[in-house]
Formats: C-alpha cells, structure tokens, sequence
C-alpha cells in the first residue's frame, strides 16, 4: 500500500497538472507553465514559459463564462512573450507582456502604497498596487527570476 501512494505521488508530482506556473495576468487561468529556467539570481536571469490549452480553458470558463472553444483558441493566440529575462544586479527586467521594468528595491516614497517599487521604463510609471497596474503577476514574475531581491 504504501509503495502504491509513492508511485502516485510520484506519478503526480511529474505530470503538468503539478508544473510550476506563473501568471502573467491577474485574472483566473492566465497562467503559464513553465518549462525551462536558467541563470536564476544572476545577472543573466531567465524563464521560458508555455501556454496551455487546460489554463486558457479555465480563463474562458471561470472569468469569461465562455464554454466554447473559439474562446480557448483566442486565448491561445493573446500575443505573449514567452521568456522573460532579468539582470538581478540591476533589477532590469522584461514581462511576458514583453514590458521593460525596473526593480528598485524596498519602497521607501509616499508616492504608493507598494512593498516594493516597480517601474515600466517605456511609460516612465511606478506600478501603484492596483489590479490595473499589473504589480501583483509583475512582482511575482521579478521574484521567480530574482528570488533573493524580495524578501
């Protein structure tokens, strides 16, 4: 009995239902799976990522309430980059939305109300903690390639 739990705990533990995932939007199902890490805390930080038909399915469903797959195909081809890359020295670091951002550390400013300060280097903009400003996913997507800059 107990060698059959091992084997599919095992069995599970490899399969993609148990694959790390990133989301690279805040609502439910836009994840991605990802495939490939390398150079993670350095200054030559890197995450390569995938779609997944079982994720956009439950974007569709639980966000959309769209059953069909039209849906799940259009989800498919929302146009993502699917490596990001960091420079964890600098905090330089690119989105799967393919942004350019900046990590800048503990936010010590009164200008918003975020743990830590984030800026979109085209649009000259530090991300305020708002669902619309993306922070959350983006933060989260700097501490997969820089786990020892967030604490």
């Amino acid at each position: 009995m107990r060698r059959l739990l091992a084997v599919l705990c095992a069995v599970m533990l490899a399969s993609p239902a148990g694959a790390a995932t990133l989301y690279y939007g805040s609502r439910v199902g836009m994840e991605l799976t990802i495939v490939k890490k390398s150079g993670i805390g350095s200054t030559h930080a890197s995450i390569l990522a995938r779609h997944d038909r079982r994720k956009a399915r439950v974007y569709c469903r639980e966000y959309g309430h769209d059953f069909t797959e039209a849906c799940v195909d259009a989800e498919m081809t929302v146009p993502l980059h699917f490596e990001i890359t960091a420079n964890c020295k600098t905090g330089e670091f690119t989105t799967f939305y393919g942004a350019k951002m900046l990590f800048q550390g503990r936010n010590t400013g009164t200008d918003v109300s975020t743990d830590y300060r984030i800026t979109a280097v085209d649009e000259n903009v530090v991300l305020d903690g708002s669902g619309a400003s993306g922070y959350d996913y983006t933060l989260d997507q700097f501490k997969a390639l820089c786990p020892n800059r967030v604490k």
